[in-house]
């Protein structure tokens, strides 16, 4: 055992001053440093902002290791920083400058999205706030425009896939962000949430004629609890975010700092393809969800190890990122 401990902290060492070795080399021979390599040979997205982040945590210079915690607004110092520690001329190389922001944009806008959900899923639903109260029944309202909500605590929540008739309870795991998300899919996407919402309730009908159905009748067609399970997506989400797996996505579609609107609408996606896969699954039963769940995640994780995956194709990064 400490033999086998002896040569992989060997093998440590001895690569890590090889890779030194072969940068300092590679320095030589191009004039460039590393993060003019990534910049200049790299396109702009994800594959670029995961090399330059690798690189500057990389980096034996303090503070190049600390530029990926900066505030945002310490940004453009910040790379006047790396220019002047790299020996860069910033007037010889104009678009480097432009490039290292826009990645730096990028690592502290993802930083900072973490401590804004994080914030939310921490602050627990109170029937005593009235926003928080508005915002519960702007959900009713989105989902079920035609039906009335009789009263505040009722059984009709179970109609959109609460447990009981108060979903104030339901909300503990995740918090209000549980809340903002249901609510931003079924304002912002709200055909597509009702659509989901019916054929959550009505599995078989979303895709079979009424003879089709009739014929296949004894068949299991296993229904959902849309809030329910939009809490859960929301769990995954953030469980996505915070393992840094969403990077891939947020980089490539998100030019600068992905906010929170940009994770809500990746939770949009997220419960539309959930959807999708659990029709395609057909489980036997509801008790079968955990393993959906878990299979629709490792396909999500699969998908984002691709440097280019944009998991929302609508959500396309702009103009303006192809040319930095």
């Amino acid at each position: 055992f400490f033999c086998r401990m002896f040569v992989q902290v060997c093998l440590y060492f001895y690569c890590k001053c090889l890779w030194r070795c072969l940068k300092f080399v590679v320095r030589k021979l191009t004039g460039q440093c590393e993060l003019q390599r990534i910049c200049y040979n790299t396109k702009p997205g994800a594959a670029r902002t995961m090399k330059i982040e690798a690189s500057l945590k990389g980096s034996k210079s303090k503070r190049l290791q600390t530029s990926v915690n900066v505030h945002p607004d310490a940004i453009e110092k910040t790379i006047d920083d790396i220019m002047e520690l790299k020996r860069i001329n910033p007037d010889i190389n104009p678009q480097l400058g432009v490039s290292l922001q826009a990645c730096l944009l990028q690592i502290v806008g993802y930083r900072n999205l973490i401590a804004e959900v994080e914030k939310l899923r921490r602050e627990p639903y109170d029937s005593e706030n009235p926003q928080h109260e508005e915002m519960l029944l702007k959900l009713w309202k989105c989902l079920k425009p035609n039906s009335p909500l009789k009263a505040r605590i009722s059984k009709q929540w179970c109609e959109i896939g609460f447990q009981g008739d108060d979903p104030k309870t339901d909300f503990r795991g995740m918090g209000l962000l549980g809340l903002y998300n249901l609510v931003y899919f079924a304002e912002w996407d709200t055909e597509i949430a009702q659509q989901v919402l019916s054929d959550s309730l009505h599995p078989k009908y979303s895709q079979l004629s009424k003879a089709e159905w009739e014929k296949k009748k004894f068949d299991k067609a296993i229904g959902y609890s849309f809030a329910i399970v939009g809490i859960n997506i929301t769990d995954l989400a953030y469980n996505l975010l915070v393992s840094g797996a969403l990077k891939t996505h947020f980089y490539n579609v998100a030019p600068e700092a992905p906010t929170l609107t940009h994770f809500q609408q990746t939770f949009c996606y997220l419960m539309h393809e959930f959807h999708k896969f659990w029709i395609d699954e057909d489980p036997l039963d509801i008790m079968e969800f955990n393993r959906v769940r878990e299979k629709f995640y490792k396909r999500i994780l699969r998908q984002l190890q691709n440097p280019e995956m944009a998991l929302c194709p609508h959500f396309a990064a702009s103009e303006s990122l192809i040319n930095m």
